[in-house]
């Protein structure tokens, strides 16, 4: 008998259409392991880096001393994200990914000890931040390129529509159950769960087959045809030669670019829950956390995004959806209807970010996915430092209204104008990846 009944097989194709596409987990136990185990490891990292914060501020009672904890981590990881691109394209991705998931479980383990020992040292602090970091660079570009390695490239889309869940559902409890943990059981419970939480990441890419980097592959779609590469040098300059020469793959960066820059009002949150919203610390956690809630529902309900081949048309049309709803934001005055138009950027920002990474994944060659990796990892680690700094600086010249209404609409400009200039990047079709 067929496990799923003729009367039932509608009612599934319209989960399908809907909801996630779950057919990557069901299909591919080596993807389901990493996709576990990189749950897991996101929600521990997430613990870690509020815990950090907090015993930042409980040693220095400086807010400034725990914005620095942040350029702490984004420095090593804007250098080492283009060398650790760089290196996995060199390497063996299964073997860099375990030296870098190691690292950071040592050094979780290191900031536990360092806790049930009592000692306190801001400096101490601010070196563990930037390893991690390093760490991260070097497993971040791995982890991305092995994907197309595991699943067929028609399940590519619905990989990265599952793997941006995993990403926002830790932005969201993983700080939420740091601040319980530490509060019911101090810093070093929390440093202790997040070393524990990194055993499933690298059970799971202890379990993958040895995945050297191929050569030989064509550009568009997946090398596996390719032979692997031997120890050659793989180039920074290289990686950003190639970008240089495809048009589609460099208008995924430059369409990001105008969401995270000029239309970013995350630094604004703290200023605005007061003058706006007549709220405190509790209203301006509510706006960190409204985009995240709408980029985890973006990616539970991303099966409709299976029947779109066009998808530069798509990340313009997100893009400039994210642009929209920055603007309506900057013209609310009530909350609640503040918090929808932020969760609608957080929707719009997942699936141009699930169309973007498909298409790296897709239309470039596997022998340089880890360097377009590194690439992307700098834009989304410093867009938004920078938009940050645009933000805060117009809202000083003139107000938040200004900064962050007219930052969206400048973003839907940009897009506007972009889209008349890059025509290839608006036909660009699923079914024939040109990068």
């Amino acid at each position: 008998m067929s496990a799923v009944q003729p009367s039932q097989k509608p009612r599934e194709e319209a989960k399908r259409r809907i909801f996630a596409d779950l057919t990557p987990l069901r299909t591919s136990a080596d993807y389901r392991r990493l996709w576990f185990g990189n749950t897991v490891s996101w929600v521990g990292q997430g613990m870690t880096a509020l815990a950090i914060s907090l015993q930042v501020y409980d040693i220095t009672g400086s807010a400034f001393s725990v914005g620095l904890v942040g350029l702490c981590s984004l420095v090593p990881l804007v250098v080492f994200g283009l060398y650790g691109g760089a290196i996995a394209d060199t390497v063996d991705r299964r073997a860099l990914g375990l030296v870098g998931a190691t690292g950071s479980a040592v050094l979780s383990a290191g900031l536990a000890a360092a806790a049930f020992a009592g000692f306190h040292r801001v400096w101490f602090l601010y070196a563990i931040v930037a390893l991690q970091a390093v760490c991260n660079a070097l497993n971040s570009p791995a982890r991305s390129a092995m994907i197309p390695r595991l699943i067929p490239p028609e399940q590519l889309r619905a990989a990265n529509a599952l793997n941006s869940m995993v990403m926002t559902f830790g932005t969201l409890v993983g700080p939420s159950l740091g601040g319980v943990i530490v509060g019911f059981a101090g810093y070093q419970t929390a440093y202790t769960i997040d070393a524990v939480a990194f055993s499933a990441s690298l059970y799971a890419m202890w379990r993958l087959p040895s995945m050297p980097p191929e050569r030989g592959g064509t550009e568009g779609g997946s090398s596996a045809q390719g032979k692997p590469r031997g120890r050659e040098r793989a180039s920074v300059l290289d990686g950003l030669r190639f970008l240089g020469t495809r048009p589609n793959l460099r208008a995924t960066f430059v369409s990001d670019l105008f969401a995270m820059i000029l239309a970013q009002p995350k630094a604004l949150f703290p200023a605005v829950a007061a003058l706006w919203f007549g709220g405190d610390a509790r209203t301006t956690g509510l706006l960190v956390a409204a985009p995240a809630f709408g980029a985890l529902l973006g990616g539970v309900v991303s099966g409709w995004q299976g029947r779109i081949r066009h998808h530069g048309q798509a990340i313009l049309i997100a893009v400039a959806a994210w642009g929209l709803a920055i603007a309506a934001f900057g013209l609310s005055r009530n909350l609640w209807i503040g918090l929808l138009c932020l969760a609608a950027a957080g929707f719009a920002d997942t699936s141009s970010m699930i169309f973007r990474n498909t298409m790296m994944q897709v239309a470039a060659p596997d022998e340089m996915r880890g360097r377009l990796q590194g690439v992307f990892i700098v834009v989304v680690a410093g867009g938004p430092r920078l938009g940050d700094f645009v933000a805060g600086s117009v809202a000083d010249l003139t107000s938040p209204v200004v900064a962050i209404t007219g930052g969206g609409l400048l973003c839907v400009l940009a897009v506007g104008v972009f889209a008349l200039y890059a025509r290839g990047f608006r036909r660009y079709d699923a079914l024939d990846p040109t990068p």
